[in-house]
C-alpha cells in the first residue's frame, strides 16, 4: 500500500513538472510608467499572471525606442507599440504582428478661457505637438483642417516636445493649444482645460466610422503561432483584468498609485478615459478602416512615417 502511495506521489510530481514545462513564458517589455502596467499589475493582483497556458516575465523599459530595440533583439517576446511601425517592420523583413490594446487616443486641448472653439480657430496660434512632426494625430488633424481650406502646418507656430514639457508650457501660457497623448491631455482637463477633439473624433470626421486602435501588443508572428494557446489566453486574461479595473473600485484602488495622479479628479478622469478605450470589436471592419488611415498618413508624411509600401503589409494584424 505504501509503495502504491509513493508511486502515486511520484506520478503527480512528474505530471506537475510536465505541466510546468508546457507552460509558455511570455516575456513582456513594458514602459516603466506606461498605462500597460496598470492592467499587468491588475493581472498579477488577481493571480491571473500565471495560468495553465502561460506565465509572465515583465521587463521594465525606459522609453518606446528601448522597447522596440528589445523586441527586435529578441530580449523580450512582446511590447506595446503601433501598427504603422509593425507594417513598416514587416516590409523590411521582421515578422511582427499586432493585436489591439486600447482605442484611447490623444487629443487637442486648450485653456478653459481660450477663444479656440474648433479647428478653424487654430489659425496663427502657438500649437504644441507631442511626438514630433510625424505624430499620427498631428498628421490626421492637418488632413481634417485641409477640408476647410486651412493649411495647419503653415498657419500655426509649432512647438514640438515631450508631453511633460509641453504640459508645463501650456500651463505657463506659452502655448495656445496642445495636441498630446491621451493621459497628458486628461491631466490638463482635470485642471479645467477643454478638449476640442480627440484622435477617434478626427478619424470619424475624416469619414472613417470604425475606431482604429492606435496601440496594441506587438510580437513575432511565428512565435505567436507556435504559442497561440498561450498568447490568446493572455489576451483573454488581460481583457478580464481591464474589465475588473473598470467595474471594481477595489481592483482600481490597488493600482491607483501607478497613475501618478495628484488628486482624485485626475485619477477619476484617467480611469474613465482608460475604460472608454476598451476594445469591443476587432475584425475585418476595423482592419479595413486602418487601411484608410494608413493611406492618409502615407500621403501626408510622404512615406516618412509608413515607408514606401502602398498598403499595410499582409500579416500586420493578429486575429484570434
Amino acid at each position: 500500500m505504501r509503495l502504491k502511495t509513493a508511486l502515486t506521489l511520484v506520478f503527480l510530481l512528474l505530471s506537475c513538472q510536465a505541466i510546468s514545462q508546457d507552460k509558455t513564458t511570455i516575456r513582456i517589455g513594458a514602459l516603466a510608467f506606461g498605462t500597460v502596467n496598470w492592467e499587468l499589475t491588475a493581472l498579477a493582483n488577481a493571480g491571473m499572471d500565471q495560468t495553465s497556458a502561460f506565465k509572465l516575465d515583465i521587463t521594465k523599459l525606459a522609453n518606446p525606442q528601448a522597447a522596440k530595440i528589445a523586441l527586435q533583439s529578441g530580449a523580450v517576446d512582446m511590447i506595446v507599440s503601433d501598427w504603422i511601425w509593425v507594417s513598416r517592420q514587416r516590409a523590411v523583413g521582421f515578422d511582427f504582428t499586432f493585436y489591439p490594446y486600447s482605442n484611447t487616443a490623444g487629443a487637442l486641448v486648450v485653456p478653459a478661457d481660450s477663444p479656440i472653439k474648433e479647428i478653424a480657430d487654430l489659425k496663427s496660434v502657438k500649437l504644441g505637438i507631442a511626438g514630433g512632426g510625424l505624430d499620427k494625430n498631428w498628421l490626421l488633424l492637418q488632413s481634417l483642417a485641409s477640408q476647410n481650406q486651412l493649411n495647419l502646418d503653415q498657419s500655426v507656430e509649432k512647438t514640438f516636445g515631450a508631453p511633460p514639457l509641453l504640459n508645463q508650457l501650456i500651463l505657463r501660457n506659452d502655448l495656445d493649444a496642445l495636441i498630446t497623448y491621451w493621459h497628458y491631455g486628461v491631466r490638463l482637463e482635470a485642471q479645467g482645460y477643454r478638449q476640442i477633439i480627440d484622435g477617434n473624433e478626427i478619424v470619424k470626421a475624416l469619414g472613417i466610422e470604425q475606431k482604429v486602435a492606435p496601440l496594441g501588443y506587438v510580437f513575432n508572428r511565428t512565435w505567436g503561432e507556435t504559442n497561440a494557446s498561450a498568447v490568446n489566453s493572455f489576451f483573454d486574461q488581460v481583457k478580464i483584468a481591464k474589465d475588473q479595473l473598470c467595474a471594481s473600485d477595489d481592483s482600481w484602488q490597488a493600482i491607483a498609485s501607478l497613475t501618478k495622479a495628484k488628486d482624485k479628479a485626475t485619477e477619476n478622469l484617467l480611469r474613465s478615459r482608460y475604460c472608454q478605450g476598451r476594445i469591443k470589436d476587432w475584425g475585418q471592419a476595423q482592419q479595413q478602416a486602418a487601411e484608410k488611415v494608413y493611406n492618409i498618413l502615407k500621403q501626408l508624411s510622404q512615406n516618412r512615417l509608413t515607408g514606401a509600401s502602398e498598403h499595410i503589409q499582409p500579416g500586420t494584424f493578429w486575429t484570434k
